[in-house]
C-alpha cells in the first residue's frame, strides 16, 4: 500500500555532491550492517591485510565474490597486482584485529606480527586464525568505481578455521563501530 506525503530526500542535479551531501551519505550508510572481514595477499614475499566491510558472494556456480577496495591503498594494489588474495569473515572475537588492519598509518613491515594466521594453501595468502570461515580467491577481473576497486575473485580454496565448539558470533559494522551479535 503507498503511503501519502512527500519523502524527505536530499537531492542534487548536475556535478559533484557537495560536502554536506557527501556527509549526509556518510551518516546514512553507516546504518548499513555488514559483515567485517579480512582481505589478504601476498606480493614479493610480503603480506598485505585490510579489514573491510564490503564484500559479497556473486554466484555460487562458479563461487564468486567481490570485494570493494580503496584504489589507493596499499592492499588494493597489492591485490590487484598479485591477482590472488584470501577473505576471512571475522567473529566477534577477532575485534581486536580489525580494529588494528582499519587503522590508518599500520606498518608496511610486520604488519601481521600481532595476529595469529596461517598461510592458505592455494595462494599463501594469510588466513586469520579462529575466522568463521575463509576463501581463496583468483582474481578474475577489476573495475573502477569512484574512489575504489571493485575486485571480482573465483574462489579456489575455502574453509573455515573456526573452533566448531563455539557459537558462532559474527563481528559485523553497523553506525560506524564495531558490533557483535551474540550477547
Amino acid at each position: 500500500m503507498e503511503t501519502s506525503g512527500p519523502l524527505d530526500a536530499r537531492q542534487w542535479g548536475e556535478g559533484p555532491p557537495s560536502d554536506a551531501d557527501v556527509d549526509l551519505y556518510r551518516r546514512l550508510s553507516s546504518d548499513i550492517t555488514a559483515g567485517v572481514a579480512v582481505v589478504s595477499a601476498r606480493l614479493r614475499n610480503r603480506d598485505y591485510a585490510a579489514t573491510v566491510s564490503g564484500f559479497l558472494s556473486v554466484s555460487y556456480d562458479p563461487p564468486t565474490m567481490l570485494v570493494s577496495l580503496y584504489a589507493e591503498s596499499r592492499i588494493g594494489e597489492a591485490v590487484e597486482e598479485a591477482g590472488s588474495w584470501a577473505l576471512s569473515v571475522l567473529s566477534g572475537k577477532h575485534q581486536g584485529t580489525a580494529t588494528w588492519l582499519a587503522s590508518p598509518g599500520t606498518p608496511l613491515h610486520g604488519l601481521l606480527a600481532q595476529v595469529p594466521f596461517r598461510r592458505g594453501p592455494a595462494t599463501g595468502s594469510a588466513i586469520i586464525d579462529g575466522c568463521l570461515a575463509y576463501f581463496e580467491l583468483r582474481t578474475v577481473s577489476v573495475h573502477a568505481a569512484a574512489t575504489h576497486l571493485l575486485v571480482v575473485g573465483e574462489v579456489v580454496a575455502m574453509g573455515s578455521a573456526a573452533d566448531p565448539s563455539e557459537v558462532p558470533d559474527p563481528l559485523v559494522h553497523f553506525g560506524s563501530e564495531f558490533r557483535r551479535l551474540a550477547p
